[in-house]
């Protein structure tokens, strides 16, 4: 289960191996290749994610998304999700120098939201989420829908199910 891991921890992780050597870079650059490839064409929206972007941004929010994903593979990410016209910017690893669980891409979704810890609030799916936005002072809430259990999740200020059933709590939700 380290899928939200950033790549640079992942790797090391997993076989002593960082991305900044020939061979890191070699497995790193054969890992974007194939999923953008192979993987990419597949992926699909969560129900409602769009929506849900669509109903925080008539509420007047800024809206940044914070990624582990590399800038390439991000944009796609957000066309496939129907967000990429509604976002006021993304980060990428590649605003960051650590990935999550660090909690550096979060502060620069805050410096491009020019917004204050305090005043912002994260949804994620991953216990990574959780953890940057906690380092960062950030409130977080958490969707199931990462394939993560609610003690998985703890920390987040709300867990639900997904976009679409937050966006029908949204009256109730912290972002209200």
């Amino acid at each position: 289960r380290c899928i939200g891991m950033g790549g640079d921890k992942l790797m090391p992780e997993v076989s002593g191996l960082r991305e900044d050597t020939p061979k890191g870079k070699a497995i790193s650059d054969s890992r974007r290749e194939i999923f953008k490839q192979k993987y990419l064409p597949r992926v699909k929206a969560f129900p409602g994610a769009r929506d849900l972007v669509a109903a925080l941004k008539n509420r007047g929010l800024t809206l940044v998304a914070a990624s582990s994903a590399k800038k390439d593979e991000l944009k796609p990410l957000l066309a496939i999700a129907g967000a990429d016209d509604l976002l006021d910017a993304a980060t990428s690893s590649d605003d960051a120098e650590e990935s999550k669980p660090d909690p550096d891409i979060v502060q620069a979704a805050l410096k491009q939201a020019k917004a204050r810890p305090e005043h912002a609030i994260m949804i994620g799916d991953t216990p990574y989420d959780v953890e940057a936005a906690a380092r960062a002072g950030v409130r977080v809430i958490a969707f199931r829908s990462g394939g993560w259990n609610d003690p998985d999740l703890k920390g987040a200020v709300a867990i639900y199910d997904g976009p679409a059933d937050l966006l029908a709590h949204l009256s109730e939700s912290p972002l209200a």
